[in-house]
């Protein structure tokens, strides 16, 4: 009876020393896996990370070799002289080159024909038809592209907030570009409608981008060619990328009011400063003919109307250049 009961208790022992031996073994199994487990997450979430980071390196020196393109294409291009057929496209007039020589040289000779006929001496013929032939025409050039210029400034942020708003709802940079040539008043609607034509018969976007910043060089025009381009070789938000585009744009517009307001009374100041010669000896002539008579008939005269008159232009030079402020 005594071994029975010893019996019986060495299996009930070793029984349950089984039953806890068994359990360890499969918790150990358990940390084990899990353990393992944790081990493999964290591989695979350093192996994203890594993969996170090259792309965004690939990106960045995709970003950079197009920016350094770019900036090659501009060095190229400020190093071309400015032709009179790039200048006449700028200021928005549909003549040839050909065309605006023959009509100054016409209006040149036309003046120089009324100064003959009034009897003037051939100095100031010759000094009047040479500013009415090559002056005045460049001149008038020049005013029309600066209008013309500030003009499509203007309206330039208008049209970023359409391909802002229009990429926004779903439509395409395509149809975007599109409603700017057909409701966008000139010369914005009519520089898009040319590349919206470029781009229908095969020309790349930013081929076109860099035609287009020819006829109408800009910093803004500069600033959107280089967001797209870089945008259709790398990806990205479109929209917010104008968005932050027109934003700045607007700064730099409003930067230039205050400039322009804060400089206004020193242009004023140069404008008459420059404008008190002429006027007196204009008005000394009207009130007095035969005291300024002299500066137009004798040799001296003409001389001393020459001196003035280069000392003239080049103080109003230096006026202007003073008061010209670059943004």
């Amino acid at each position: 009876m005594l071994y029975l009961v010893a019996g019986l208790a060495f299996l009930s022992v070793a029984g349950v020393g089984w039953v806890f031996a068994g359990n360890s073994g499969g918790m150990q199994k358990k940390r084990v896996k899990a353990v393992s487990g944790d081990v493999t997450s964290r591989v695979v979430r350093k192996k994203g990370q890594v993969s996170a980071l090259d792309q965004a390196a690939q990106r960045r020196k995709q970003v950079q070799e197009t920016l350094k393109d770019l900036e090659e294409k501009q060095k190229k291009q400020r190093k071309r002289s400015l032709t009179m057929k790039a200048k006449l496209e700028q200021a928005g007039l549909g003549i040839s080159v050909t065309t605006f020589y023959l009509a100054s040289l016409g209006f040149g000779a036309m003046v120089a024909a009324v100064l003959f006929l009034q009897g003037r001496p051939l100095l100031i013929v010759g000094a009047v038809t040479f500013v009415a032939t090559l002056g005045l025409p460049r001149w008038v050039i020049g005013f029309l592209r600066g209008r013309r210029m500030k003009k499509f400034g203007a309206e330039f942020v208008n049209a970023i907030d359409i391909i802002v708003r229009g990429v926004k709802t779903g439509l395409p940079l395509g149809e975007c570009l599109k409603i700017i040539a057909s409701e966008v008043a000139d010369p914005v609607g009519s520089e898009f409608k040319r590349l919206v034509d470029n781009s229908a018969v095969g020309v790349p976007i930013d081929e076109g981008l860099a035609r287009m910043y020819e006829r109408m060089p800009l910093p803004e025009l500069n600033f959107f060619s280089i967001v797209l381009v870089i945008q259709q070789k790398t990806g990205g938000n479109l929209a917010e990328t104008l968005n932050n585009l027109s934003v700045v744009l607007r700064a730099r517009k409003m930067m230039r009011e205050k400039i322009k307001a804060l400089s206004s009374e020193a242009k004023a100041s140069a404008m008459i400063i420059g404008s008190l010669p002429p006027l007196v000896m204009l008005i000394v002539h009207l009130t007095s003919p035969d005291y300024m008579g002299l500066m137009f008939t004798e040799r001296m005269g003409h001389m001393m109307l020459l001196a003035g008159a280069t000392w003239m232009g080049i103080g109003i030079f230096i006026m202007k250049r003073m008061i010209n402020f670059k943004f």
